[in-house]
């Protein structure tokens, strides 16, 4: 017995470091095998940025988000807007500059999608492609390729009380500048403020009013064209007269103190029947409805002339386009909701009843009780092939800012027309680029 003590022993300490060795080893594994699995985890969670300036659509956004993360437990929405008369084209190129950049954003198309075409991921594979409508694609499409989701077709004009024209006994709706004035005093000789103006809003006026009169050019293309090789001038150009009288009739008989007046508190005074008309559009739907969902209302062009043909139209565009930054690296995240956004039952739904919007896509339906009547009268327009395009997104960027600037100068009295012209102009000058 004594001689098989050692070699048992011998055997034990074999066994325990064979033991310890396992599992050491088995460690070893094991980390390996975490390491392995922590980088290509499946069930890893992205966060998806979504820079965005609609004000109107946050809180149905919001709710969106609850219900994508749900059906998408990888995939959470950090939702960021920056909008409401602030200069979101400011602060998204602070967002890039401090290495925040988003990983979704928005983008007005044409000359604003070149301005952005480095950071922009090529969509063109997207299943919803081939479902939007030709003039919702138009601003976002470049040799041959689409580079944004548009988020719906959105139009303005007046926005009128149809009630309160009744009132006044206006029967004839006006579509050209002299009945629109004659309207204006009607309404006044009936003791009711013809306009709203929230001309404290540079966008009104520097992004949208002032695109009438670029649209209304023989060849708004050829028009730009002139203005950024010198060949066309603002100055003395019959549609920017014309502008400008449209804009004086409206201080004329208007609201008091229009240069101190939100957005805000322009649709609240037409809400709730303090002034006939306003300058705006179908996004105003859901604060009208809010304060007064029972309002009759339908939309009047913004008439330059007495030419009716010409005049009788509406401004049709694509206020933004969702696109995606081509250098995210969760860009693949930010198509699936793209993608879930116009595709589901949900997004869909909220597009059309939460939203009121005039979908981009031909897979989108929208009666006119989900739009509502402002989108209802706008779609009337376009199926009558009454519109013209929405231009800003042409301009060189920051020019809409600085003609807000130079038209709320008109309408304080401090310049006269030609030299609102020449302002314009100089702006344009200043920040256009060959």
């Amino acid at each position: 017995m004594k001689s098989k003590k050692p070699a048992l022993l011998a055997v034990s300490v074999l066994m325990v470091m064979s033991l310890v060795l396992a599992a050491c080893g088995g460690n070893n594994n094991a980390a390996s095998e975490s390491n392995g699995n922590s980088s290509t985890n499946t069930d890893k969670v992205k966060t998806v940025t979504i820079f965005q300036f609609k004000t109107e659509i946050v809180e149905g956004l919001n709710e969106l988000k609850v219900e994508f993360e749900k059906e998408h437990p990888n995939i959470k929405l950090d939702i960021q807007t920056v909008g409401g008369g602030a200069d979101y084209g400011a602060s998204l190129k602070t967002k890039f500059a401090s290495g925040d950049a988003p990983d979704i954003f928005s983008n007005g198309g044409y000359n604003e999608m070149d301005l952005w075409m480095d950071k922009l991921e090529d969509l063109s594979d997207q299943a919803w492609v081939k479902d939007l409508i030709p003039l919702a694609a138009e601003p976002m499409t470049k040799d041959g390729k689409v580079y944004g989701m548009p988020m719906n077709l959105e139009g303005y004009g007046y926005i009128y009380n149809k009630d309160l024209f009744a009132k006044a006994g206006i029967t004839e709706m006006p579509k050209t500048y002299t009945e629109l004035e004659a309207a204006a005093k009607t309404l006044k000789a009936a003791g009711i403020t013809p306009f709203a103006n929230a001309y404290q809003e540079w966008w009104l006026m520097g992004n949208q009013g002032i695109s009438v009169a670029f649209a209304e050019q023989p060849d708004v293309n050829a028009f730009i064209k002139g203005l950024n090789d010198g060949s066309a001038s603002m100055v003395g150009n019959e549609k920017f007269d014309n502008f400008a009288k449209l804009m004086k009739l409206t201080v004329d008989y208007g609201n008091k103190n229009p240069l101190t007046t939100d957005y805000n508190t322009q649709v609240t005074l037409f809400a709730n029947g303090e002034a006939a008309m306003m300058q705006e559009g179908n996004w105003a739907q859901t604060m009208i409805d809010g304060i007064n969902p029972d309002l009759n209302i339908g939309v009047l062009p913004m008439p330059l002339s007495d030419d009716a043909a010409e005049s009788d139209k509406l401004t049709i565009g694509i206020p933004a386009n969702l696109v995606v930054n081509k250098d995210s690296d969760a860009k693949e995240e930010a198509k699936t909701f793209l993608n879930w956004l116009v595709t589901s039952d949900m997004g869909k739904d909220y597009i059309v009843n939460k939203f009121k919007f005039i979908p981009a896509l031909s897979t989108i339906k929208a009666t006119p009780e989900q739009m509502g009547d402002i989108g209802t009268e706008l779609y009337k327009y376009i199926d009558a092939g009454k519109i013209i395009g929405l231009q800003s997104s042409k301009f060189p960027d920051g020019v809409a800012q600085e003609f807000g600037s130079v038209i709320q100068e008109y309408v304080a009295g401090k310049i006269d027309v030609k030299t609102w012209e020449t302002n314009m102009q100089a702006a344009w000058d200043k920040l256009k680029t060959q």
